[in-house]
């Protein structure tokens, strides 16, 4: 959406002059938070993203040792006939075979040639090495092609007030027509001659007569005056309608007609079950990976187990056994991502667009950190894109209106040999390192996890250690008292008769150590 501002002042009439200094920082508002609207807040996860502003690079030298070769030739004569015998002359290469046959080294030379002659005609009867092997799995030839795309046709909105696209679909007759749904996107600015007629491929507009947030809504054509069921995409599963997530794009593939699902506003890819019994049972599990609103959704037709994602200013591949984490990315782009679909004939290649008009093709086979094409289709915003049936035809939509048609090379729109298996490969390689990678993230927590409840053990055991010193200082207390009490008395007994209590002595000072221990007793029972 297009935020404006309106000033109605003079610069003049603004104020004083903005001048900016270095100083202290200074806090001018504290707001605090407000108790009663926690309940409304919907907690998200959050994420740490690492930037760079330059690249990382680096220099070295080799130095290698220089090659020294030298030129050499050799004479050639046919037959390999000395210069003074002439070849022609029958004469004298028959006088010449007659000399060299009654040499010696002429019969030693035969029995050495004859081995070596021996191997080679083995070898080549054991091995034909005319055989053309691996023939079904013959390397595919790079093709000199670069890759390309031109625009065939525009399709520009024919009232004065230009409208958004914001869907594009082909009909499934060929690819002979397309549909567009237009939308003003400055809901407060809606002029009074626009147009809201609708052309011959929509029914009902991009925005029906119901209040779609935060629900997935069913609809029967036959009946259009309401839905036939509604879904709260609440992630508490309480069907809270104030704590639902904001529904942007959806994702329905008719091999799998019980599962659909829902990117939301907030970033989260809903999966959801429509055959489950209960609401809550119908929200199976959810996927969070983009900081924004997910604006494109779908499946690979290939591989219906991992689905596209486009949200923020990235472009994730998921796999549905992984919640944690996206399997692969793109590198954030400089502008927002708003639409995004997979090739229908391959299934390594998926398009994007941006704000800044730009069509980007994305080959992962061949490269996943840039894309393989990218085209600059329209000065203003794209918002929507779809491929046709065969993969050659690309549809994108535009801010004022205007749907572009264009063709693109072969290369990118012909299914290359052995291209499942190996996106098919790729794919299962990238789930199971992040499965890896979800294992042992796992098992980190688990060992914080225990030891954060083993110090809170050895706390109370300190804790327990503590009372147990407490009452061995009061018992030694109690004892030290009786005994004290008890020999104070036996000495003011002793000054008043001396003699007759000299047995009396002993039985105070027995039974004050008795009475010792007797409120010992009593001073434990009144601690516990």
């Amino acid at each position: 959406m297009e935020i404006t501002h309106v000033y109605a002042k003079l610069r003049s009439e603004f104020g004083r002059q903005c001048l900016f200094s270095d100083r202290p920082e200074e806090v001018m508002v504290d707001i605090h938070p407000e108790p009663s609207l926690a309940s409304q807040f919907i907690l998200k996860t959050r994420k740490d993203q690492g930037l760079q502003a330059c690249r990382d690079m680096s220099e070295h030298q080799v130095n290698t040792e220089r090659f020294e070769s030298n030129s050499c030739g050799m004479n050639h004569v046919e037959g390999g006939w000395p210069k003074d015998i002439n070849p022609k002359d029958v004469e004298q290469t028959i006088r010449f075979r007659k000399k060299v046959e009654k040499e010696e080294n002429y019969i030693n030379c035969l029995q050495h040639l004859g081995s070596v002659m021996e191997h080679c005609i083995k070898q080549n009867n054991a091995i034909d090495i005319y055989q053309q092997y691996f023939e079904e799995d013959e390397e595919l030839e790079e093709s000199s092609e670069l890759p390309s795309a031109k625009t065939i046709n525009i399709l520009r909105d024919p009232n004065e007030v230009k409208r958004t696209i914001t869907s594009l679909s082909w009909h499934p007759d060929g690819g002979r027509k397309l549909a567009a749904a237009y939308c003003n996107l400055g809901f407060q600015k809606n002029p009074k001659d626009m147009s809201l007629d609708s052309y011959i491929w929509e029914i009902g507009g991009s925005y029906g007569r119901f209040n779609h947030r935060g629900m997935v809504l069913w609809w029967d054509v036959r009946k259009l005056s309401e839905p036939t069921e509604r879904l709260v995409l609440d992630p508490g599963r309480e069907g809270n309608l104030d704590r639902a997530l904001g529904a942007i794009s959806l994702e329905f593939e008719p091999t799998m007609p019980t599962k659909f699902m829902v990117g939301t506003e907030q970033g989260l890819v809903v999966s959801c079950n429509r055959k489950a019994k209960t609401a809550a049972e119908k929200i199976v599990c959810t996927y969070d990976g983009h900081h924004g609103p997910i604006y494109a959704l779908q499946r690979n037709p290939f591989f219906p187990k991992n689905f596209l994602t486009v949200g923020d200013w990235t472009a994730r591949i998921w796999s549905e056994d992984i919640k944690e984490s996206s399997i692969m990315w793109t590198k954030y782009q400089m502008s927002y991502l708003m639409d995004a679909c997979w090739s229908p004939v391959r299934p390594s290649v998926f398009f994007t667009v941006k704000m800044e008009g730009v069509l980007d093709i994305w080959d992962i086979l061949f490269k996943q950190s840039d894309p393989s094409l990218s085209v600059k289709v329209s000065d203003k915003a794209l918002y929507s894109l779809r491929v046709q049936d065969n993969g050659q035809l690309v549809a994108c939509g535009s801010q004022n209106g205007e749907a572009t048609l264009l063709e693109i090379c072969s290369g990118l729109s012909t299914l290359q040999k052995n291209e499942k298996s190996l996106a098919a490969a790729m794919f299962e390689r990238e789930t199971k390192r992040e499965k890896i990678l979800e294992a042992r993230q796992r098992e980190i927590r688990l060992k914080e996890r225990s030891r954060s409840e083993q110090s809170r053990e050895d706390e109370a055991g300190r804790e327990d250690g503590e009372d147990n010193l407490e009452q061995l200082i009061a018992r030694a207390e109690n004892d030290f008292y009786s005994l004290v009490e008890a020999e104070m008395r036996r000495r003011e007994r002793r000054e008043e008769t001396p003699q007759e209590n000299d047995v009396c002595d002993e039985r105070e000072v027995q039974n004050g150590v008795e009475n010792g221990k007797t409120g010992d007793e009593t001073g434990n029972t009144d601690l516990s």
